[in-house]
């Protein structure tokens, strides 16, 4: 049996786990990480806590067969990331990016370098679980909307700022705005300022997610299914289970679609 170590690098998040060839990327059993965990992206700026990161994974599992990842972060982070484990210098690190070969997959993007490395995983990770045509949508520091068909070519998508990036910038740019705190209390039209800022940050998310589903149909690639994954995921899915007059395609949040998508892709890259 062989175990593979994968690691998905964000802007704000890495995450981490690791996985045993036993299991599929198709699986969505609850507990299908054999080991994982998630730090601060930052941290592998640190040597100590890249140490403490090395120790605690190395004591948690055991040695792997093979490691993959993708990062978002720089190429700086990806050299922190690779100097973790030098106990295992016989095994190559093997890195996703966005132009890598996915069989039964390719991107219509003009030049495919340039799309980001979490975009294409995160792809994968559902094709990996679904054949049909699904809008993938990744909430994090920034919130990424992409249209991937059932016969499995990505047809491009959007990147828009995510919610924390919203409302800071609201902060940030305007005299009299505060940051504003989300509450039980939100829900449409705000009567307070600081509800006012929350549910039209929503509204801008959830408003393009709708957009996205409308252009999807109108390109005869009318959405079956909507993933969705990162920080903000539950939040944006508590919002969108609210808008039931608009019958939008059934929502699915699901945890580790980039990992799962460099899991898939590590697996046939062997």
């Amino acid at each position: 049996m062989s175990l593979y170590l994968i690691f998905d690098v964000g802007n704000t998040r890495l995450k981490w786990a690791a996985v045993e060839s036993t299991q599929t990327p198709s699986d969505r059993n609850k507990k299908l990480w054999a080991y994982s965990g998630s730090i601060g992206s930052k941290s592998l700026q640190s040597s100590e806590h890249r140490a403490e990161l090395a120790d605690y994974i190395e004591k948690t599992m055991p040695k792997p067969d093979a490691i993959g990842f993708a990062c978002v972060a720089g190429e700086s982070a990806i050299k922190s990331l690779k100097s973790l484990f030098p106990q295992w210098s016989d095994i190559e690190w093997q890195q996703l990016r966005g132009d890598s070969h996915y069989a039964g997959m390719r991107t219509l993007y003009a030049d495919a370098t340039k799309l980001g490395a979490d975009r294409w995983a995160a792809a994968i990770g559902a094709r990996a679980l679904s054949n049909t045509n699904s809008l993938i949508i990744n909430a994090g520091t920034a919130t990424t909307i992409d249209l991937l068909g059932g016969n499995g070519v990505h047809y491009g998508g959007w990147i828009l700022p995510g919610l924390s990036l919203m409302q800071e910038s609201l902060q940030s740019n305007t005299a009299q705005l505060p940051l504003a705190t989300r509450s039980s209390e939100h829900v449409g039209f705000g009567v307070s300022t600081n509800n006012a800022i929350i549910g039209g940050c929503d509204a801008a998310q959830i408003g393009a997610i709708i957009y996205a589903t409308q252009l999807a149909k109108e390109m005869n690639h009318p959405i079956e299914r909507i993933w969705l994954d990162g920080g903000n995921a539950k939040t944006l899915a508590a919002e969108i289970k609210k808008l039931t007059s608009l019958h939008l395609p059934p929502v699915e949040t699901i945890e580790g679609l980039v990992l799962r998508g460099i899991w898939a892709w590590l697996v046939k890259s062997q």
